[in-house]
């Protein structure tokens, strides 16, 4: 009995894609879960690089987490002044969601109050709700959402 070498090769081919395919599959949910564990809280300690110029005194903004993919509901980030909110790594509060942009929003400082501010993201910046197209002016217990993730602004 003799095989033909062009269906063999095929079968080899075929084979190697599938294990590639696999491989594929089983890198990119490694990677997933290990994002999800590299968040990082902005705290006091980081000062060197988020300085307080620029805030009002005796104001001390912070984001409370309500609800996040990756992070624990009650876990408050510091803001330090200007803050950005993104995926990407040198954000200085990092989103694990699929639905935020790199830089997908900033929190900064004018006058006397806090503001929030899109960045020009695909999904958009909700704030109680409604979305924004400019800055907005935050005040204690408003409810920030980008994508999945929940936020509760306190000072």
């Amino acid at each position: 009995m003799h095989t033909d070498p062009v269906a063999v090769a095929l079968k080899f081919g075929f084979l190697a894609v599938l294990y590639l395919f696999l491989l594929w599959v089983a890198w990119s949910a490694l990677r997933d879960v290990a994002g999800r564990r590299r968040g990082r809280i902005v705290d006091d300690r980081d000062t060197a690089t988020h300085g307080t110029d620029g805030l009002p005194p005796g104001l001390h903004p912070r984001l409370e987490i309500v609800a996040a993919m990756g992070h624990e509901p009650g876990t408050v980030f510091e803001l330090n002044g200007e803050a950005t909110l993104g995926r990407a790594p040198t954000a200085d509060v990092l989103i694990e969601d699929p639905f935020a942009s790199s830089a997908h929003a900033r929190i900064f400082p004018s006058g006397d109050a806090m503001f929030i501010e899109d960045l020009g993201s695909t999904n958009g910046t909700y704030l109680n709700e409604r979305q924004i197209d400019r800055p907005e002016q935050l005040q204690p217990r408003d409810a920030i959402r980008i994508g999945d993730t929940e936020y509760r602004y306190q000072e």
